[in-house]
């Protein structure tokens, strides 16, 4: 029989931004009765506000929590994303950058692989593989919506993701989460955490306000990690051994005349980094990560003015420094990290959004009602984000260590064996013999599969051995190419210009569900 005194009832997070309303929305969204959650957040800290770009999940937890599409267009000067154009990754052919797309849409058409009959086809005669596969990768470089707006909100044509203001962005779910789920709200700085004799946090010392106690709390207090690692001493994993890029300078820049803004993250590499540029509907987000192991700051920000055709000393950016790595534990005694108190790496493909609204979703579904079920629910969410973790910096490492550009120590060094994790040399050697296949990820937390991997593999051209398929293989695969070639063409003249839609979007709305 349980104990009524042992039931968790209150839940305190501790941090506003993104990471904490998403999670405070999740947790209010599936908690069970009775259960009440409280955000308490500085008003003196101001969030990074920078993760500007998602990945289709986003889509998912928002229909979960109730939050109008519309909304996101009206409210958060939100955008689509159809996935990420990767320009400069490799060396210059031809004379020209390197280039590929890295597409939200599968690969495998109708169910049939077509990797093998590409890579069989003489190099100089065929078509990127993004270009030959994915009908999203043509929308997309066309400057097409992924929808109409005759769809109703999250019904999908094809797989998509948004581009948003961040600060917006955290202003609507804290809305949504304080108006329609009942979430109190806090504004104060956290003096000091109370720990009970066994470790587990039992309050919080506002500054202005009595003890916040708590049963379960939340740590989304961001790089400081308030409570899972100033606390509870929590070990950090340091990945920058692995991945190098550690800080950022970022900027806002205001469009200067009307401009067709790309449905698409562009990512565009430099000597010691690479640079994102996500275009909003008033303005674009424009970010250089970077190690300053192999460059300075300041040269940081003279090649961010460069990218963007300014002089340096017009650009204003913002310094970010980036811890990079993980909590060993997410989850240690009655607190969980969520967000950059568990953990960081560079903003490839848009991990930081994925990472927290993940390990929010993952600890809404499993929320233990009594404090005697927790040990077991933590010890199996630990296990799973530090899969998770390990997966990332894997796929993130992967994007650099099978380029073949050779003209800065930053790139010579990240295809040195020694920065390279055991588990992603595992995978390469057996992707050189063979091509990859669904087996090769069969947990399901994977948060970057098959067709992930596909696409920056062959977009970046990995030299992989393949058995030349049989003849009736053959004329299936390039039937399959034929219907996406026919496909591609007919979606781009069902689907209109992208900045249109999200004109529509913003004036109309979509039709509700």
């Amino acid at each position: 029989m349980h104990n009524a005194e042992a039931k968790i009832k209150r839940i305190v997070i501790v941090g506003g931004g993104t990471a904490g309303w998403l999670a405070a929305n999740h947790l209010a969204a599936d908690a069970s009765e009775g259960v009440t959650i409280t955000l308490v957040e500085s008003p003196n800290i101001p969030t990074i506000g920078v993760g500007e770009g998602t990945v289709p999940v986003i889509v998912d937890s928002l229909k979960k929590f109730g939050i109008h599409e519309s909304d996101m267009f009206r409210l958060c000067d939100a955008t689509f994303k159809n996935g990420i154009h990767f320009v400069g990754w490799n060396k210059p052919v031809n004379g020209q950058p390197h280039c590929y797309f890295h597409p939200f849409d599968d690969p495998n058409v109708n169910g049939v692989n077509l990797l093998p009959y590409w890579l069989h086809q003489l190099p100089e005669a065929r078509a990127r593989f993004d270009q030959s596969v994915s009908i999203q990768t043509h929308i997309a470089l066309e400057n097409r919506a992924p929808k109409l707006i005759t769809n109703a909100e999250y019904e999908r044509l094809i797989n998509y993701a948004f581009h948003l203001d961040a600060g917006k962005f955290s202003a609507l779910l804290a809305k949504h989460a304080i108006d329609n789920r009942q979430v109190k709200h806090i504004h104060d700085d956290v003096e000091s955490v109370e720990l009970a004799l066994d470790g587990s946090i039992s309050g919080l010392q506002l500054k202005q306000g009595p003890l916040l106690e708590g049963d379960l709390f939340i740590d989304c207090s961001g790089f400081q990690s308030l409570l899972l690692g100033k606390a509870l001493n929590t070990p950090f994993i340091d990945k920058s051994d692995v991945l190098f890029a550690n800080h950022a300078v970022v900027t806002q820049v205001p469009y200067e005349r009307e401009q067709e803004v790309p449905p698409y993250t562009i990512s565009t590499a430099q000597q010691a980094g690479w640079i994102w540029d996500i275009g909003l509907q008033t303005r674009k987000g424009v970010g250089h990560v970077y190690s300053d192991r192999f460059t300075s700051h300041e040269q940081a920000h003279r090649d961010l003015s460069a990218y963007l055709g300014k002089s340096e000393d017009v650009v204003e950016s913002r310094l970010i420094k980036m811890q990079v790595g993980y909590r060993a534990q997410a989850w240690v005694k009655n607190c969980i990290g969520i967000g950059l108190s568990q953990g960081f790496v560079e903003p490839l493909e848009a991990t930081g959004l994925l990472v927290f609204d993940l390990a929010a979703r993952m600890l809404s579904k499993r929320l233990p009602e009594q404090r005697d079920d927790m040990p077991a629910v933590a010890q199996q969410f630990n296990q799973h984000m530090s899969h998770v973790w390990q997966s990332i910096v894997d796929f993130i490492k992967l994007h650099y260590c099978i380029s073949n550009r050779d003209d800065s120590e930053f790139w010579r060094m990240n295809r040195a064996p020694e920065t390279i994790p055991d588990s992603l040399q595992h995978k390469l050697a057996l992707w050189q013999n063979d091509i990859p296949n669904e087996y090769d990820f069969v947990n399901s937390l994977d948060v970057f599969r098959l067709e992930n991997h596909l696409y920056v593999l062959y977009g970046m051209n990995y030299p992989s051995r393949c058995k030349y398929p049989s003849p009736q293989k053959v004329s299936q695969q390039e039937a399959m190419l034929k219907l996406v070639a026919q496909q591609q063409q007919k979606a781009g003249a069902m689907l209109e210009t992208h900045s249109k839609l999200v004109a529509k979007a913003a004036r109309y709305g979509f039709q509700r569900i």
